[in-house]
């Protein structure tokens, strides 16, 4: 797509940015948080203003109409409801901005509205040559964890979820795949399998795929850690996630914001700050690798992935990194990835997946072979010493929740 959203660059977002909080501080505070773009924003011109002086990108809601499919009862009628009219009437009275990336045009839509969203989707890419049409999707739980199999399916308009995502990759032609997962608010298992199923399709048709992930939280009385927000962000990188996005920064929906509703910091800014910057550092060089396939590596005998439709295996071998495990057996998630620019190097993005809850400090220690290879280890801080014993071991120390990029060249 032909847009202002750099995508060769991991891009971190988040959604809302409530009026109260449109001054230059604030906006000066969220690109320091390591924000590159917020949606469904509103044209304000100075807030897009301060957009652009601080490198940031708007999601726009409102120039054209936004769908939301919610608990399913107007599935099919996406069509009937938003006539092309509405959004040739919308790109008349538009005015263009540098720091307009995208238009919000749907969120967790039916199969049954995929027809009318592909038509208006393809006209708004036409209307809007330099913003990307967003699309958001359901999650495998169907937007609300307590949903009766029945009302999951009259959300999804398919008999499964997979169903669905294929329908999507068939219909809809847009070059990435986005949806939104809690997992602390719909568990850990499900999120598992939703990652298996949408990585696949992308890698299968050749999208990016991006996320988002929760900063806030469903119960007023729980904070979402440091760890957990790790924990979120480090496993979809290992099923290729290259765009993700944090809800909320300002009011949307549950509690504990980034910012509350007197725009003051609470504690989960610092939090964000320190992860994205994180992110971001290894988010240089991952970029420069594509996914090719996920592994569950040491969930044997763990309750992790009791609905997943995979296998966990001791230790990956990829014909270059061998015998690759925690070696207390804990729990990783390992993404197997090449080089984009064809150079034959390889990589591992590897997410500590032993305690999704953070109860646990002890270090984890990442061994593995690579014979004959230049090896190096990226983690949020920077390269991580890697130490090789007498056998020819390497072993990398890696703290809780944290993801770690293994190189080889």
């Amino acid at each position: 797509m032909n847009n202002r959203m750099d995508r060769t660059k991991l891009q971190i977002g988040t959604y809302y940015l409530r009026e109260f909080a449109r001054t230059e501080a604030h906006i000066r505070d969220a690109a320091a948080c390591g924000i590159d773009f917020f949606i469904c924003t509103s044209t304000d011109t100075d807030m897009l203003d301060l957009f652009h002086r601080y490198g940031l990108g708007a999601v726009a809601c409102g120039v054209v109409p936004r769908w939301f499919g919610g608990d399913g009862s107007k599935a099919g009628g996406y069509d009937a409801q938003f006539p092309r009219e509405m959004f040739t009437n919308g790109a008349a009275s538009f005015t263009d901005h540098p720091a307009i990336w995208g238009m919000d045009l749907v969120d967790e839509p039916s199969s049954l509205d995929f027809p009318g969203i592909a038509d208006r989707f393809v006209l708004t890419q036409k209307l809007f040559p330099n913003q990307f049409p967003y699309v958001n999707l359901y999650p495998n739980y169907a937007s609300v964890a307590e949903n009766t199999d029945a009302q999951k399916v009259n959300q999804l308009g398919t008999p499964s979820y997979a169903e669905y995502i294929d329908r999507y990759c068939a219909e809809v032609p847009a070059d990435y795949i986005s949806y939104d997962y809690y997992c602390y608010a719909a568990g850990i298992p499900r999120a598992y399998e939703n990652l298996r199923i949408v990585s696949e399709a992308c890698r299968r048709t050749g999208r990016q795929m991006w996320i988002i992930l929760q900063v806030n939280s469903r119960n007023p009385e729980k904070w979402i850690s440091a760890d957990n927000l790790r924990f979120q962000a480090f496993t979809s990188m290992a099923f290729g996630a290259e765009v993700i996005s944090w809800a909320c920064y300002t009011s949307g929906w549950w509690h504990n914001q980034v910012l509350d509703n007197q725009g003051e910091k609470t504690q989960q800014y610092d939090k964000l700050k320190t992860v994205n910057a994180e992110l971001h550092l290894i988010g240089t060089e991952y970029m420069k690798y594509r996914n090719t396939s996920a592994h569950m590596i040491g969930f044997d005998g763990t309750e992790w992935l009791s609905v997943y439709n995979g296998i966990s295996a001791d230790a990956l071998d990829t014909g270059v990194f061998h015998g690759v495990r925690e070696a207390s057996g804990k729990p990783l998630i390992i993404g197997q990835m090449s080089a984009r620019n064809g150079d034959g190097s390889t990589a591992l993005m590897i997410a500590d997946a032993s305690d999704p809850y953070g109860t646990d400090s002890t270090p984890r220690d990442i061994c593995f072979r690579a014979e004959g290879k230049f090896v190096r280890a990226l983690g949020g801080n920077g390269y991580i010493p890697l130490q090789q014993d007498e056998d020819g071991v390497y072993h990398v120390s890696l703290v809780p929740s944290a993801g770690v990029l293994i190189t080889a060249r």
